[in-house]
């Protein structure tokens, strides 16, 4: 973990390491507060590259001297769409995609989980799939009233992996989260935050202020105490690390299988799947 008494590096010199993230958007707007936005097609969709950044942007915030928080957000009408047609449509046809995608999911929690750095979410509209495991798994997670959490795995067809798992039970409880991961029934804002699932819910105009604030105030706090605070509360979710790797495992056996591509085929045509994999009655 890093030195919190260490001199702040120049903006400058730090957002030099951020180039090799150009499928997302950095700004500075407060002391020692980095935002990343995500800023795409579909509603912020997750593709190839978005997927790849956001599992490894982590490791770079974390050895970056000039950010104490991290501020995720989306531009436009969404937080995330979640995976784009293009990369779930990799995934079913090519193992090899599949398998690069898989040690990406992976990484992408336990990096967000194992960064020293506080991470703040602001999340309205859609939130969905990849950009969802952040918004969860943000040490202060804030939702717009009108946002639309959906974990969507088993609409597509494949187990409910990502952070679902590890995290659900754990922030809301294992009968809200057996709900809401096998029938994949969206939460606004104010009801996830009514059953625990998020940290704050305000409303829809005062989000992006509220998330800045709460950044700021984690910035100019002891930064030896609010990260050791951080590391030892993810012990929870280190400590459960089998049922993350279970259900990882378990979601990317699915995409090779027929209910994956009737679930992909059935978005797509905006219409209601008809599974017909071999589990299936």
């Amino acid at each position: 973990m890093e030195d919190s008494d260490r001199n702040d590096s120049s903006p400058n010199d730090s957002d030099l390491i951020y180039g090799d993230f150009p499928s997302l958007t950095f700004d500075r707007p407060a002391h020692g507060v980095l935002r990343i936005t995500l800023d795409g097609p579909g509603l912020n969709a997750v593709g190839v590259e978005v997927h790849r950044e956001l599992a490894e942007v982590w490791r770079a915030v974390d050895r970056d001297a000039a950010t104490r928080v991290a501020v995720l957000r989306g531009a436009g009408r969404a937080f995330s769409a979640g995976g784009s047609f293009d990369l779930i449509h990799g995934m079913i046809e090519d193992y090899a995609v599949r398998t690069r995608v898989l040690r990406e999911a992976r990484d992408l929690v336990f990096n967000v989980i194992d960064c020293s750095k506080p991470i703040v979410s602001a999340m309205h509209g859609p939130a969905v799939g990849a950009g969802l495991v952040v918004g969860l798994l943000a040490d202060v997670s804030i939702a717009a009233r009108s946002a639309r959490i959906i974990d969507g795995h088993t609409r597509l067809g494949v187990a409910a992996g990502d952070h679902a798992a590890v995290c659900w039970p754990l922030l809301c409880g294992m009968a809200k989260a057996k709900y809401h991961l096998l029938t994949c029934e969206p939460l606004t804002g104010e009801e996830a935050e009514r059953i625990g699932l998020v940290s704050l819910c305000v409303d829809d105009d005062e989000l992006q202020d509220r998330a800045l604030a709460v950044a700021v105030q984690l910035a100019e706090g002891s930064q030896s105490a609010i990260r050791w605070t951080k590391h030892a509360l993810n012990n929870w979710y280190r400590d459960h690390s089998s049922i993350f790797d279970a259900s990882w495992g378990l979601e990317f056996y699915g995409f090779g299988g027929s209910d994956a591509a009737e679930g992909l085929a059935s978005h797509r045509e905006k219409r209601p799947p008809s599974f017909t994999g071999p589990t299936s009655e």
